[in-house]
């Protein structure tokens, strides 16, 4: 039994078998032939893959620049590091933490199938993130083990169905469809970074498109993605490579390679990672939505997967960068802040920034423009850096680690479960979970009523429309 329950396990923790499968259940639902399920289900995985490749690049690109980051402007703190933290937690909260994980998608799927919330979490490497925190927060809490895992089962189910709702207003003015969702644990500092751009957008003279930006004639290089995204961080690159001194990065970071040519080529490996990304997004895009529609017309009605960030990136590329250069921009005022105030420094997570700062770029920009591009994710990374620091005092022995969680939603969910279990012990948790619940089904009832009601003035106008037709000709 453990053996199976381990294999289990494995499988749901790895997010490319589990789109993979659900795009191989979608197109056996659907009764394509036995061709097309396997072509779709073989893409999905690869398209999946490719898209966690460039992932990797990019996050490896990054390494090198966060470390001269600090050399160079001699920042000491704690690193916001969402692998870094879990490896940590994993070896007191492990067993915890992948049941809360794997029961926690059977609430997440149970929820959709009974409420107006119809998004199925995909990005499993984010949410068994967010299991541990969960396990982390709940045992230091008091909980026993089988308390942990029930009712962290319980709040992750509710983390991966509300997390994807609040951003999906937003989403659905980016992509122009409510075909896919946002499944990310930075959620909620990009449906902020949406309300800021909403909040300031200005009705009489509209922002434009970021990717309206005109280039001369002669840059007319620029209006390639991977180009711009390329020049932009190698000049970044360079200006935090010169601060950090060719002894620093020779010596330690580039194998003897010259500091200004290392640069230029981690530059060049981001930019060539996030084209890795693009490709695999539309892969992926192509063969799980289709597939998605036989699972909601058969299991959950009206589903909607809710994949990763990069999944935004194709509909504003310029955004992405804009987004995330905003975004760090946030993280340093928010780092100047910390020092001046004598707390703890959170240093701006890069990988952070880039993944939830770029999405708060292209969501910010569908909501108000190039301002909302800009400020969206300026708030964003406001919020992933005083998050964290918030964070820090319910983790118990782990918030004294030098690192932390990264991502808005991993402060919003952490500082809530932990100051109600601080203030009111086990039983205020219980009954927070409660109330949430029935949050999520009273909100839902609203939800499904203001539907009908909406079908059934469609109805009256439709039929009035018939009867005036009628009349006209008579």
């Amino acid at each position: 039994m453990n053996g199976v329950l381990s294999v289990l396990l494995d499988i749901f923790r790895q997010p490319s078998i589990i789109v993979a499968l659900i795009s191989l259940i979608g197109l056996t639902i659907q009764r394509k032939s036995g061709s097309d399920v396997f072509k779709g289900t073989v893409r999905t995985l690869v398209g999946f893959l490719v898209l966690a490749a460039g992932a990797g690049v990019v996050s490896n690109s990054l390494a090198p620049f966060g470390e001269m980051f600090q050399h160079a402007f001699h920042v000491q703190g704690v690193v916001p590091n969402n692998e870094a933290i879990v490896g940590q937690v994993l070896v007191q909260y492990g067993s915890a933490a992948a049941l809360i994980f794997f029961f926690g998608m059977i609430v997440n799927v149970a929820l959709a199938a009974t409420t107006q919330y119809k998004y199925i979490y995909l990005s499993g490497h984010v949410a068994f993130y967010m299991a541990a925190m969960i396990a982390v927060i709940f045992g230091v809490a008091g909980f026993t083990t089988w308390q942990v895992i029930l009712w962290g089962s319980i709040a992750q189910g509710l983390v991966m169905t509300v997390s994807p709702a609040i951003v999906q207003p937003f989403m659905r003015k980016v992509t122009g469809t409510d075909d896919v969702a946002l499944g990310h644990t930075g959620g909620a500092g990009i449906a902020l970074s949406g309300l800021v751009a909403t909040l300031t957008r200005s009705k009489t003279k509209p922002s434009k498109s970021t990717e309206d930006i005109k280039f001369p004639s002669g840059l007319g290089f620029l209006r390639d993605t991977t180009v711009i995204v390329a020049l932009s961080m190698a000049v970044i690159y360079i200006i935090v490579a010169l601060f950090a001194g060719p002894e620093f990065i020779q010596g330690k970071l580039s194998d003897g390679q010259n500091f200004v040519l290392f640069a230029i080529m981690q530059a060049a490996t981001f930019s060539a990672g996030v084209f890795i990304i693009l490709a695999g997004v539309r892969v992926v895009l192509a063969e799980i939505v289709p597939a998605f529609k036989g699972i909601s017309e058969r299991l959950v009605k009206n589903a909607k997967p809710a994949l990763d960030v990069p999944i935004t990136f194709t509909f504003a590329p310029n955004a992405v960068l804009i987004g995330f250069l905003s975004s760090f921009v946030g993280g340093i005022v928010g780092m100047v802040v910390m020092a001046v105030s004598g707390t703890a420094i959170i240093i701006p997570g890069i990988v952070a920034h880039f993944m939830t700062g770029a999405a708060s770029g292209v969501i910010g920009n569908g909501a108000g423009g190039r301002r909302g591009a800009v400020l969206g994710a300026f708030t964003n990374g406001l919020a992933i850096t005083f998050l964290p620091l918030l964070l820090l005092p319910v983790l118990g022995d782990v918030g004294l680690s030098n690192s932390t969680f990264s991502d808005a939603d991993f402060g919003v969910v952490g500082l809530v479960l932990g100051h109600i279990s601080s203030g009111g012990g086990q039983v205020a948790v219980i009954i927070a979970l409660v109330v949430a619940l029935l949050v999520v089904y009273g909100s839902s009832l609203v939800l499904r009523n203001r539907a009908k009601r909406r079908e059934e003035l469609e109805t009256v106008d439709a039929d009035d429309s018939r009867e005036a037709e009628t009349s006209a000709a008579r």
